[in-house]
């Protein structure tokens, strides 16, 4: 008896869990990505930039809203004060995007952001870590500028913005 009283219940369980629909209908607007410039670094912009939006749903090849971006990276050689015995290099890397809408061909956001480090630059050619230290901070300022991009594209409306 009871085993059939918890059968039952189960079966009424099932029922209403059945019933309910636990879906996210939220809506995305979804992009596509038009030409990015910079060669080795624009390829690595490109990926995460498909990659990031792939991930909160919001990339169709097919979209009329189309993201032009472009990046650059400059160094030089940076001196915090005269007592420092160790010489910076500061990697500067700059990210402009806008959003562009196909079909009333109009922009309708823009971004440009900044992000700097710095690592300890050895003297010497001989040693590799110049070239290593200054790859990763490039990977990783591009990482950072695709997500701050990310977060206020997915935020913001896409109204065409007034030309002058």
């Amino acid at each position: 008896m009871f085993k059939t009283k918890l059968l039952i219940s189960l079966l009424i369980s099932f029922i209403f869990l059945s019933c309910t629909k636990d879906t996210l209908d939220r809506e995305v607007t979804k992009y596509s990505l038009g030409y990015i410039g910079g060669e080795y670094d624009g390829l690595i912009l490109k990926n995460l930039l498909k990659s990031d939006l792939s991930n909160f749903m919001a990339y169709d090849d097919n979209s009329n809203f189309r993201i032009e971006a472009s990046i650059s990276h400059s160094s030089e050689l940076f001196i915090s004060n005269v007592d420092n015995t160790s010489d910076r290099m500061k990697v500067k890397s700059k990210m402009s995007a806008k959003v562009v809408n196909l079909r009333f061909k109009c922009d309708t956001q823009t971004f440009e952001e900044e992000v700097t480090q710095f690592y300890l630059f050895a003297d010497t050619d001989r040693y590799i870590s110049n070239s290593v230290a200054e790859k990763k901070i490039r990977e990783e300022s591009t990482e950072i500028l695709v997500r701050n991009f990310i977060n206020k594209v997915l935020n913001t409306e896409n109204k065409c913005k007034k030309t002058q």
